[in-house]
C-alpha cells in the first residue's frame, strides 16, 4: 500500500523538482549575464556607494541633511519623506472618504449627487494628471512672497509654500510630554473600565468626555506649571523670500492634496457599499428606539460598515503608498526621486531598484498586518 502511494506521488514530486531546478537555472543565468554586462560597462556592483559623499541638494527634508552627507543618508531622507506623506495622506483620505461615503447615501438629493460626481470624476482621471492639476493650480493662483496671504497671523501662504512658525522645545517640555503620556494611559484605562461596567450593569459614566478632558487638561496644566516651555521661530520676509519658521513647499502640498482626493474617492465607494450592506432591519430598529439620525449613523451603521469596507480599504492604503512614487513627476524629493538621482550619478540601477522594492514591500506588509489585525478586532465573535 505504501509503495503504491509513493508511485502515485512520484510524478508530481519529479515535476516540482524539475520546475525548481529550471527556475534556479534561469536565475543563475540572469545573474551571470547581469555581472558580465556590468563589467563590460565598468559599473561596480554592491552597496559600497551608499557610504560615499553624495552632494545631492534636497530642499525638503524632515531629517537634518546637507549635500556633504552620504548617498545612504540621502536615500534615508527619501524614505522618511515617503513615509510622512503616505501616513498623512492615509489619515486625511480616510476622513474625507468616510464623509464622501456617507454623503453618497444621503437622503439629500444635492449632497448625494455632488458626492457621486466627485467619486466618478476622481476615479476616472489618472492620478498623475490630478497631481499635475494640483501643482499647476497652486503655482498659478497663489501670490508672490511679498503679497503672501496671511489668514492666521504668522502663517504666510504664497507660491513658494506655506510658511508657519517652527516650535522650539525648551527646558521643562519633558514634563508636558510625560503628562500627555499619563493622560493617554489613564484615558485608555477609563474607557475600558466604562465598557466593562456597561457590559455588567448597563450603565456607565461618559468616559469619552472625561478622557478628552484628561488628554487636553493634564498636559495644558503641566505646560503652565512648567513655565510655558515652548517658543516659536516665526518666519520673516527678508528680500524675496521668508527666513525662519517651517515651510510646506508646493510640491509636498500638491502631492498630499492629489493623493488624498484620489484615494478618498475609492474609500468613499467602500464606505457606501458597506453602509448599503447593513440590514435595513437595523435601521428600522434604531428608528423605533427613537435614536437621532446622527446617532444611528455613528453607533449603528458605521460600526457594521467596518466589517465590509476594511479589506477593500486596505488595498487602497497600499495603493496610496505605491502611488506616492509619482512625486518624482512634480519634484517632491521622495524615495524614488532621490534614488533616481543617485542612479543618474552612479549607474547603480540594480541596487537602487532593489532597495525601492524592499522598502515598498516592507511598508505595505506593515500596513496589511495592522489592517488585518484591526479587521479581526471588528468582526463578529460567534459563540
Amino acid at each position: 500500500m505504501h509503495n503504491s502511494k509513493l508511485r502515485e506521488q512520484l510524478p508530481a514530486l519529479l515535476t516540482q523538482v524539475l520546475l525548481i531546478g529550471a527556475i534556479l537555472y534561469v536565475a543563475l543565468q540572469l545573474f551571470h549575464n547581469t555581472q558580465a554586462n556590468l563589467e563590460a560597462r565598468n559599473i561596480a556592483s554592491g552597496f559600497r556607494f551608499l557610504s560615499v559623499e553624495g552632494g545631492l541638494p534636497i530642499n525638503d527634508s524632515l531629517l537634518p541633511y546637507t549635500p556633504a552627507d552620504t548617498y545612504g543618508r540621502a536615500f534615508l531622507v527619501g524614505i522618511v519623506n515617503t513615509l510622512f506623506v503616505s501616513a498623512l495622506s492615509i489619515v486625511l483620505a480616510t476622513i474625507l472618504g468616510v464623509l464622501v461615503g456617507v454623503a453618497r447615501v444621503s437622503t439629500n438629493w444635492l449632497v448625494a449627487k455632488l458626492a457621486a460626481v466627485y467619486v466618478e470624476v476622481l476615479r476616472n482621471i489618472p492620478l498623475l494628471l490630478t497631481l499635475f492639476f494640483c501643482y499647476s493650480t497652486l503655482l498659478a493662483f497663489l501670490p508672490s512672497p511679498r503679497k503672501s496671504l496671511t489668514p492666521f497671523g504668522d502663517i504666510f501662504i504664497n507660491n513658494r509654500g506655506v510658511f508657519v512658525p517652527r516650535p522650539i522645545l525648551q527646558d521643562g517640555m519633558g514634563w508636558v510630554l510625560l503628562a500627555l503620556v499619563a493622560a493617554v494611559a489613564a484615558s485608555i484605562f477609563l474607557v475600558r473600565a466604562a465598557k466593562r461596567m456597561r457590559d455588567e450593569t448597563g450603565n456607565a459614566p461618559r468616559a469619552g468626555w472625561i478622557s478628552l478632558g484628561l488628554v487636553l487638561g493634564l498636559p495644558l496644566a503641566a505646560y503652565y506649571l512648567a513655565g510655558r516651555p515652548l517658543a516659536f521661530d516665526v518666519p520673516v520676509l527678508k528680500g524675496f523670500n521668508f527666513k525662519g519658521g517651517m515651510i510646506l513647499r508646493p510640491e509636498f502640498t500638491a502631492l498630499l492634496i492629489g493623493l488624498v482626493l484620489y484615494t478618498a474617492a475609492f474609500i468613499g465607494e467602500n464606505v457606501r457599499s458597506g453602509i448599503q450592506s447593513v440590514d435595513k432591519g437595523q435601521l428600522e430598529a434604531a428608528k423605533a428606539l427613537g435614536l437621532k439620525p446622527g446617532v444611528i449613523m455613528r453607533k449603528v451603521i458605521l460600526p457594521q460598515t467596518l466589517r465590509v469596507c476594511i479589506p477593500a480599504t486596505t488595498n487602497d492604503y497600499t495603493s496610496l503608498v505605491k502611488n506616492s512614487s509619482l512625486a518624482v513627476a512634480i519634484g517632491y524629493p521622495d524615495m524614488v526621486s532621490i534614488g533616481g538621482t543617485i542612479i543618474g550619478q552612479n549607474d547603480q540601477a540594480i541596487e537602487i531598484i532593489g532597495m525601492w522594492m524592499a522598502v515598498y514591500l516592507t511598508i505595505n506588509l506593515a500596513v496589511s498586518l495592522v489592517m488585518n489585525w484591526f479587521n479581526a478586532k471588528v468582526q463578529l465573535v460567534e459563540r
